[in-house]
């Protein structure tokens, strides 16, 4: 089946399901069978339409920030994993978002030259 027509309502050849389905009409299509040799008129229409709330743009507390953990200190470790932390492997470093690693005892142990010790900083 071929689609050789796609009409948006108020064009002409729509006029009849603007005025049946109104503001639910959302488009009208005309298919083609070659081998019945007929023409379908299909009508696409809109059940239901919300608003979706935007997501507030990522902030420079929505960062997450390299930091750089001993391998002995499982304490810290488990901190970490606490705050939402993840460990990335391939540079031995844990991303931990900056909003919820302020005022702990992992602040100290922050990247603060990653670019320059070919870290990658990332975001959320």
């Amino acid at each position: 089946m071929i689609t050789r027509l796609k009409l948006k309502p108020g064009q002409n050849g729509t006029k009849a399901l603007v005025k049946k389905y109104g503001e639910a009409l959302y488009c009208v299509r005309y298919r083609y069978d070659a081998a019945s040799h007929t023409r379908i008129k299909t009508v696409e229409l809109i059940e239901e339409k919300k608003v979706i709330p935007i997501k507030p743009q990522t902030s420079e507390t929505d960062a997450l920030v390299p930091v750089q953990i001993a391998h002995g200190d499982p304490e810290l470790g488990k901190m970490a994993r606490k705050l939402g932390g993840h460990w990335d492997p391939d540079v031995k470093l844990w991303y931990i978002p900056s909003r919820n690693i302020k005022g702990t005892d992992l602040e100290q142990y922050i990247i603060l030259d990653a670019r320059k010790k070919n870290y990658v900083t990332k975001s959320i």
